[in-house]
């Protein structure tokens, strides 16, 4: 399967998307309508912890993000994405983290992020490691999750849901930091 940037940079590439059910590939039209809803995201700093083809990632650093961390604990997956990333030239500027998400939350607590955008597989969505994710938000940033469109948005520690936007199967969910 071939995913294709929607914009910025590398507008117009394809890349390559692992195949079978441990990943889900966020669809063009959502994930265009993701960067468009976060604006100018020049310089940001993005976290992308269920990264499975490095779209977003990828998507991120094509519209002027400084640099971006991609998370996959799938061996296939993360194949996939390193290939994607040498394809693209992008291996100085997207890194690749081959763990689980919630591991690397336990070792890396002092990273923080500008924007963390979440794309779980629908069928597994731990809100305990969202949860997690959230304490890798500056205290200005934005936190994007994308789950099932037949549920509401789910509640996170520590960021409340500023924007809500459906897409038919999925809907987006917008937090930030609580004041």
């Amino acid at each position: 399967m071939r995913l294709r940037i929607v914009a910025g940079e590398f507008g117009g590439r394809q890349i390559e998307a692992p195949s079978g059910f441990t990943t889900h590939p966020m669809s063009e039209r959502v994930r265009n309508a993701l960067f468009n809803s976060l604006g100018d995201i020049s310089g940001k700093s993005i976290l992308d912890p269920f990264a499975g083809s490095g779209a977003i990632s990828i998507e991120a650093v094509s519209r002027g993000a400084a640099h971006a961390v991609a998370i996959e604990k799938d061996r296939k997956a993360q194949t996939v994405i390193a290939n994607n990333l040498a394809d693209l030239g992008l291996t100085s500027r997207v890194k690749l983290i081959r763990a689980n998400c919630r591991a690397w939350s336990e070792t890396s607590q002092d990273q923080k992020f500008d924007i963390i955008i979440a794309d779980p597989p629908y069928n597994d969505v731990n809100l305990s490691t969202i949860n997690l994710l959230a304490r890798h938000l500056k205290s200005t940033g934005s936190m994007l999750l994308s789950h099932s469109g037949r549920e509401s948005a789910p509640t996170v520690n520590g960021v409340v849901v500023v924007d809500k936007r459906s897409y038919g199967d999925a809907a987006l969910a917008i937090y930030r930091k609580e004041a």
